[in-house]
C-alpha cells in the first residue's frame, strides 16, 4: 500500500528535534499525576504521557486506574497547556480518549501485533480523521506487523501518524529488558520517510541508569524524538519503577544530548562515525553478556568439581573463531590476540568469583 500523503502526529514547534513526549508510566492519583505535569512543564516538556489503561503480561499487576485518569489529564491540560498522550488498545479506550480531549493517541507493543485489535482501533477512529496515532512496534521484531498498522490507520483515514521504537521482548534480560533492533525502525523509515520516528529508552532498557545512554544512541541514528518515562518519585510508582527518571533527571539528560545536524558538509562522516559508536556499543555489552555467561559456567564447574580450564574445548573454540573470523576478511592474527584475551579473562573471572 503506498502511503504518500503521511502527515508528522504533531507540527510547528513541536517538530524540533528532538521531539520529547514524557511522563509516567501510569497515571496513579490526581496528584501524582498534575505534580508531574507541572515539573515536566517547568523544564519545557510540551507533551504529556501517562498510562490510564495498562495491558500487562501477567495477571495481578496493576492495569491502570481506568478513566477516571482521563479527567486528571483533562486537568494536565488545561492548567500547563501541554497536550496529553495516552495508550489505548480497544475501541471502548478510544471513545472514553477522545471524549475526555486526549490530544494524541498511542498503540502499545502487544495491540500492535494484534491485526484484530488494531483494526478495531482503526474503524474507532475513522469518523475522527485528524486524530494523532503513534505506533509502538510489536514484541516480535516483524516489521510488516509494524507496517500493516500502519496500513490498516491509514485506511480508516488516519493521516496524522508516528513510530515508536520500543526494543524487542527476549528470552534474556542480562542487558537490556527489550533489545534494540535499530534495523527494524531504520527500515520502517526508509520505507515510510513522512512518519516521525521516535525511541523509548525506557522500556529497551528497563533501568534508569541506561536510559541516557540509548537516548544518545537513538538520537546518533537520526531518530525524530524520545519518548521517556518520567514520575515525580519513581521510588513509590505503582509500575515499572526501576526504569523511571524524575523531571530534573530528565532534564539532565535533555541538556546532556548531542544533535548532530544532518545538513552539515560532514554529514557522511557523522553518520558513519554513528555507527561505529553504535557498533562499538554492541561490542562492549556483548562482551559484558559474554563474561557474565562466564561466571555461570564457573559456578557450575566449582559446584561440580571440574578445573577450570578445559584445553579440548578452548582449542575447538580458537580454531572455529579464526576459521569463521578469516572468512569474514578478518586477520587470523588479529582475532588470535582477540579471543586468548577474551579467554584469559574467563579464566580469570571463573578463578575468581567474587572479583
Amino acid at each position: 500500500m503506498e502511503m504518500t500523503d503521511l502527515r508528522p502526529f504533531v507540527d510547528g514547534e513541536l517538530l524540533r528535534r528532538p521531539i520529547v513526549i514524557a511522563g509516567p508510566c501510569s497515571a496513579e492519583t490526581e496528584r501524582q499525576t498534575l505534580d508531574t505535569a507541572r515539573q515536566l512543564s517547568d523544564i519545557g516538556i510540551k507533551i504529556f504521557r501517562a498510562g490510564i489503561w495498562k495491558p500487562r503480561t501477567k495477571p495481578g499487576n496493576f492495569e491502570g486506574v481506568g478513566s477516571i485518569g482521563l479527567r486528571w489529564l483533562r486537568k494536565v491540560k488545561a492548567e500547563t497547556g501541554m497536550l496529553t498522550a495516552t495508550e489505548v488498545a480497544t475501541k471502548s479506550h478510544v471513545a472514553a480518549a477522545l471524549r475526555a480531549g486526549v490530544d494524541i493517541l498511542w498503540i502499545g507493543a502487544r495491540t500492535t501485533a494484534n491485526p484484530f485489535a488494531v483494526s478495531e482501533i482503526a474503524e474507532a477512529l475513522r469518523p475522527y480523521p485528524e486524530t494523532p496515532v503513534i505506533v509502538k512496534n510489536p514484541l516480535a521484531p516483524d516489521l510488516e506487523a509494524w507496517i500493516g498498522a500502519f496500513e490498516r490507520l491509514y485506511s480508516a483515514g488516519i493521516r496524522r501518524l508516528g513510530a515508536v521504537h520500543r526494543g524487542f521482548s527476549s528470552f534474556d534480560h542480562d542487558i537490556y529488558r527489550n533489545p534494540p533492533d535499530w534495523r527494524v525502525p531504520i527500515e520502517l523509515h526508509r520505507r515510510l520517510p513522512g512518519l516521525p520516528l521516535l525511541a523509548d529508552p525506557s522500556h529497551i532498557t528497563g533501568r534508569s541508569s541506561m536510559v541516557p545512554i540509548v537516548a544518545q544512541e537513538a538520537m546518533d541514528l537520526g531518530f525524530d524524538g524520545l519518548m521517556i518515562e518520567s514520575h515525580i518519585n519513581p521510588e513509590c510508582a505503582w509500575s515499572d519503577k526501576q526504569q523511571q527518571l524524575t523531571p530534573q533527571e530528565l532534564k539532565s539528560l535533555l541538556d546532556s544530548l548531542t544533535l548532530r545536524d544532518s545538513k552539515m558538509p560532514s554529514e557522511m562522516l557523522e553518520q558513519l562515525r554513528a555507527r561505529i559508536d553504535r557498533l562499538d556499543g554492541e561490542l562492549v555489552r556483548t562482551l559484558a553478556s559474554r563474561m557474565q555467561v562466564s561466571e555461570e559456567i564457573g559456578s557450575y564447574k566449582r559446584s561440580a568439581g571440574m578445573a577450570v580450564v578445559q584445553q579440548g574445548r578452548y582449542r575447538a573454540l580458537m580454531e572455529e573463531r579464526i576459521e569463521q573470523a578469516t572468512r569474514l576478511g578478518l586477520s587470523e592474527e588479529f582475532m588470535r590476540d582477540i579471543f586468548q584475551r577474551i579467554h584469559a579473562e574467563s579464566v580469570r573471572l571463573q578463578l575468581n568469583p567474587d572479583h
